[in-house]
């Protein structure tokens, strides 16, 4: 694998937030002071590097925006998002009452292709000062460069899953990473004992949502998605998702925190959820790995 490997990702720069109230969380056993610099993070599009043996970053061009719209499913799938101020700050107070009780432990996304692993992940690794890693990128950089249906196509699945499960030790050796991990990472049961090392978060969105969101970007990228039969694109997608779930389904449900978007949209009253933002589920994910924590804790208390 290259040592280096480019990402377009999110990553955080600062505003003055003195003018700002600070929101209470409502949290009791992760409250602490703000930090010294009372500012806002504000996520922004710009050129990464990230350095796998260093696990340090270095920046190129830089672009701010404060903008902020309905997100598409095409914004789902590229990761560029824009979070409001309001939806900003509770995310870094958020951030700020986990990240030192997260020890430095990796967080490991996982969920169906298309469930917004790598948009979700590229917020938390900005709001947390951790580096983002896409299992899928790291795979294609170890094949010179190949595109992940290229690989399927000339060498198999099996290949693929194996390069995988060495992308995935590679990075259980190191600290302080949000990772994106394949869709089909949770079949392999070595794949869960490299992901243990760290905090495993399942996004759990419905097969609908998803497959309204994949017909909207085509299935070019997806090769297990592209091999479905002529028809109408969502029909296709939803067929292939509703097979491959009723083969991962429970695997999923083996990692220590789920973010149900169903269960978000009921809670601030939305009729679907796909009138949820990207920052919105983040928060959500943030609260999920606190309660993970708690309970962690819990059990060590009682001896567990």
């Amino acid at each position: 694998m290259e040592a280096k490997v480019l990402h377009k990702l999110q990553c955080p720069t600062w505003i003055d937030f003195e003018k700002f109230p600070r929101k209470s969380s409502g949290s009791v056993r992760f409250s602490r002071r703000m930090r010294e610099e009372k500012r806002l993070r504000v996520l922004i599009s710009a050129q990464m590097e990230p350095d796998i043996a260093s696990n340090q970053r270095s920046y190129d061009s830089v672009k701010v925006s404060c903008t902020f719209n309905s997100f598409s499913a095409s914004v789902l799938e590229s990761g560029n998002v824009h979070a409001p101020i309001d939806e900003a700050q509770v995310l870094k107070n958020k951030s700020q009452e986990i990240e030192p009780y997260l020890s430095g432990r990796c967080i490991y996304l996982v969920g169906m292709m298309g469930s917004g692993k790598t948009t979700v992940g590229k917020i938390l690794s900005g709001v947390l000062g951790y580096s983002f890693f896409d299992c899928d990128t790291l795979i294609e950089q170890s094949v010179d460069g190949t595109s992940v249906a290229e690989i399927f196509k000339l060498y198999g699945e099996g290949f693929f899953r194996e390069k995988e499960t060495e992308v995935l030790q590679k990075l259980s050796l190191m600290r302080q990473l949000v990772v994106s991990t394949g869709g089909g990472a949770v079949t392999q049961p070595i794949n869960w004992r490299y992901m243990q090392k760290g905090i495993s978060v399942w996004l759990d969105v419905p097969l609908e949502a998803l497959a309204q969101r994949i017909a909207a970007v085509g299935t070019d990228s997806r090769p297990l998605l592209h091999q479905c039969e002529s028809g109408d694109a969502y029909t296709e997608a939803l067929n292939r998702l509703s097979t491959l779930w009723e083969e991962r389904g429970e695997a999923y449900a083996n990692a220590n925190a789920r973010v149900s978007l169903e269960n978000i949209a009921v809670k601030l009253g939305h009729k679907d959820v796909s009138s949820l933002t990207p920052v919105t589920i983040a928060i959500e994910a943030l609260e999920q790995i606190e309660g993970f924590l708690k309970e962690e804790d819990d059990m060590a208390i009682a001896g567990y």
